[in-house]
């Protein structure tokens, strides 16, 4: 619970400079226009595998340019999973059967982003995303609901394309859940076998800006 409450003060925290940065603005850069990027992971091109193993992942980034150094958005993500977030990656890609749910598990959020760019392309972000849980029996038939408080932390670096027009974000980042609750026993038995976080996850944003 101490763990919970740290997290939430901290995400709130962070938030709240990113946002008290926009009194800022006018003065810093009184010229520059708005700027809207739109990007998702690399993730959201990869549901073509079997469907035991398709998580069927797609995920939304709407982001607006506080300033050069930046960003916040809204982020919208939904997944299917087959086993639980919390095992390491090497036991994730043996597909052990062993380690399967006994059914599926959708989580679907809408949540909030924060990005702040340290030196040239490197920036750090963090992601916010408040889930609802729908668990399937083997049979794909709904038998329970729950909710999820999901955060990501992220070390990556920004690749301009056609005058930044379009980019890159390569990045490794972390995630961890304190909040997970009305867990089915079938499922809890799954879950408790491993950590409420996951470490270094390779990943690729891909994005296009524009501005008015």
């Amino acid at each position: 619970m101490r763990k919970t409450v740290i997290t939430i003060i901290l995400s709130i925290a962070l938030y709240a400079n990113a946002f008290c940065q926009i009194n800022q603005i006018s003065h810093e850069l009184p010229t520059q226009k708005h700027r809207f990027s739109l990007s998702t992971t690399y993730l959201s091109f990869m549901n073509f595998e079997e469907e035991k193993t398709n998580t069927h992942h797609y995920e939304l980034h709407l982001g607006y340019q506080l300033s050069p150094k930046d960003r916040v958005g809204i982020k919208l993500a939904t997944w299917k999973l087959f086993a639980p977030m919390g095992m390491p990656m090497a036991e994730q890609l043996e597909f052990d059967e062993a380690n399967f749910y006994p059914g599926r598990l959708r989580e679907t959020g809408l949540g909030f982003s924060y990005q702040r760019r340290l030196w040239k392309g490197l920036f750090v972000a963090t992601e916010i995303l408040p889930q609802l849980k729908t668990y399937l029996d083997s049979d794909n038939r709904k038998i329970a609901n729950g909710f999820k408080l999901y955060t990501s932390y992220h070390l990556g670096y920004h690749v301009s394309l056609f005058k930044d027009r379009f980019y890159l974000e390569p990045q490794i980042h972390c995630q961890y859940w304190p909040i997970d609750n009305n867990v089915p026993v079938a499922f809890k038995v799954m879950d408790d076998e491993w950590n409420n976080y996951f470490l270094f996850e390779p990943n690729l944003y891909l994005g296009v800006n524009y501005e008015y």
